[in-house]
Order: structure tokens, then C-alpha cells, then sequence
């Protein structure tokens, strides 16, 4: 009987997508994620620009002007508050990353396993529930007739009880325990890609703790401290809830004034030129971090 022909084992691979197509793929994954860019991100800062550079002469009637930065200038009420949000929100910014520091490097470095993730959960807990939860629990806790307060006067610290809230230190309080998680994942990232046997030789050599960890940990986190910086200094920058609610009145945070010429005024003009120059600080503030750190935006985000 004749034998059939046997079928070939070695199979021609299946042609590689030619360069158009690949490109055409990624055009279409990427279309979904532009769209929401442009249409959330681009036109309403557009729009907000155009805002800015109008002056309203009558009803329905404008004219392009610079009226509304001048005023920003000539008040000095506005100048003092966006000065005074600016060293805040630093202050803030310092104060969380040396206390995230020592988290991350204890889920990073000391804790392991079981154990570690557990002391993620707990950073993580906090941020189950909203930011006014978050907030409203601070003012259960420090105002006058609130716990911290009734315990100071059992211990015999205060005689009467004392009002913890409105106060800047609070603010700062607010402010660290809100973006304390933002500081501690970039870190942790970063301390875990930390070989330990360079520790470990660094103390053969006989380093001391402050050297290594000035000379190998540090340099090894600075993506991460960078990142961790640049997010918790733009959240507490544009933070409006927290610093209203733990501040009260007398706060002077300057999303408050946005907040007051868009819906309190209706001065969207002047609300508009407050956004972008608040848009401004955050843009000079990152940018002098990175210099100042000698990272680039795309490493520290690849990094961490």
C-alpha cells in the first residue's frame, strides 16, 4: 500500500506584524486613555487659561486683559496666603517623608513576610474610608469637648480642657497622616530593589549607620523620595477639605480662594488665574525638587 505523506515537523513561523500594524495596534489601545486626557485634562485647563485672560467690561461683554494676575499682585492678602500654602505644604512634605521613611524601611527591610504585609494593611487602613471620615475623626478627637482634649484634664496636665484645632500645627498633623500612604509605596518600592549585602559590607568596612545611610540607602531611595516628594507636595498643594475643616476660618489656604471666587463670588475670571497660578508653584516647586536631586521626571517615575 502506498504510504502517506508525512506531515512537517518544522513549521515556518508565523510572520512578525509588520511595523504599520504595530503602530495602528498601539494607536488603538492608546485612543481610549487620549480621549480621557484631552477631555478631562487638556480643554477644561484650556478653558480655564481663556478664563484667566478676560476681563468682564459688562453683561455677556469681555475684553482680553491681565487684570485678574494683577489683582493677584496688588492684594496682599491673596500674594501672603499663596506664600504662606506654598511653605506649608513643603513643611508638610518634609515632616511626611521622615516619618514615611522609617515605615517603608521596617515593611522594606526589617519586617518580612506575614509580618510586612500586615504593616502595609495597617498604612493602608486609613484610606478605606473618605477623606472627610478621615477628617471629621480629627475633629471628634482634638476639639475642645473632644478626647485628647478630656484625657489631658484626667492626667492632670491641663486643668481645663484646651482647644487642639485651628492651629497650623494641626493643619500640618491633617495634612502628613493624609499623605502618609503616597509617601511610604514609592519608598517602599525603592528600599526593597536595596541589595543588603552592600549593607552588610558597608558595616565590614567599618561604616557607621549615619554613613550608610547617607552614602549607600539614600542615594539608592532618591527616585523614590523623589517621587514620594513631588505627589504628597501636589496633593497637600491642592488639599481644600482638610486644612478648611482642621483650620477653620482662619486657615488661609489658598484653594480656599479659588474655592471662594468660582462659587461664593462667581468670579470665574479671577478663580481661573488663582488655579493657574497655583498650577505655576506646583510646576517650579517639582521642577527645583528634581534639580535639586539630579533626577529626571521619567527616571523617578520608571524607578518607583
Amino acid at each position: 500500500m502506498p504510504q502517506r505523506p508525512r506531515l512537517a515537523t518544522n513549521m515556518p513561523d508565523a510572520p512578525a506584524p509588520a511595523l504599520w500594524q504595530r503602530r495602528v495596534m498601539l494607536a488603538v489601545l492608546l485612543t481610549p486613555a487620549l480621549l480621557w486626557l484631552f477631555a478631562l485634562i487638556i480643554l477644561p485647563h484650556i478653558e480655564l487659561a481663556l478664563l484667566s485672560l478676560r476681563e468682564r467690561i459688562a453683561p455677556r461683554t469681555y475684553a482680553a486683559s491681565l487684570t485678574q494676575y494683577r489683582t493677584f499682585f496688588a492684594e496682599p492678602l491673596y500674594w501672603r496666603v499663596f506664600v504662606r500654602t506654598a511653605i506649608m505644604s513643603a513643611l508638610a512634605t518634609a515632616l511626611t517623608l521622615l516619618v514615611a521613611f522609617p515605615v517603608a524601611w521596617i515593611i522594606a527591610k526589617i519586617a518580612h513576610g506575614r509580618a510586612s504585609r500586615l504593616l502595609f494593611v495597617v498604612c493602608l487602613i486609613p484610606f478605606w474610608v473618605s477623606e472627610t471620615v478621615r477628617a471629621l475623626g480629627w475633629l471628634i478627637l482634638l476639639r475642645e469637648s473632644g478626647v485628647l482634649p478630656a484625657l489631658l484634664v484626667r492626667l492632670g496636665i491641663t486643668a481645663v480642657p484646651v482647644e487642639l484645632l485651628y492651629h497650623d500645627a494641626t493643619i500640618l498633623i491633617g495634612l502628613v497622616y493624609t499623605s502618609l500612604l503616597f509617601m511610604v509605596v514609592p519608598l517602599v518600592s525603592s528600599l526593597e530593589s536595596l541589595d543588603n549585602s552592600l549593607i552588610e559590607a558597608a558595616y565590614d568596612l567599618g561604616g557607621g549607620g549615619l554613613v550608610i545611610l547617607r552614602r549607600i540607602v539614600i542615594p539608592h531611595a532618591a527616585p523614590g523620595i523623589t517621587a514620594g516628594c513631588i505627589v504628597v507636595f501636589m496633593l497637600t498643594l491642592g488639599n481644600y477639605l482638610t486644612p478648611n475643616l482642621l483650620g477653620g476660618k482662619n486657615s488661609q489656604w489658598f484653594t480656599e480662594l479659588i474655592y471662594t471666587q468660582f462659587i461664593v463670588r462667581f468670579n470665574w475670571e479671577q478663580g481661573a488665574a488663582f488655579g493657574f497660578l497655583l498650577l505655576a508653584l506646583s510646576t517650579g516647586m517639582v521642577a527645583l525638587g528634581l534639580r535639586l536631586s539630579g533626577q529626571r521626571f521619567v527616571d523617578v517615575m520608571r524607578r518607583s
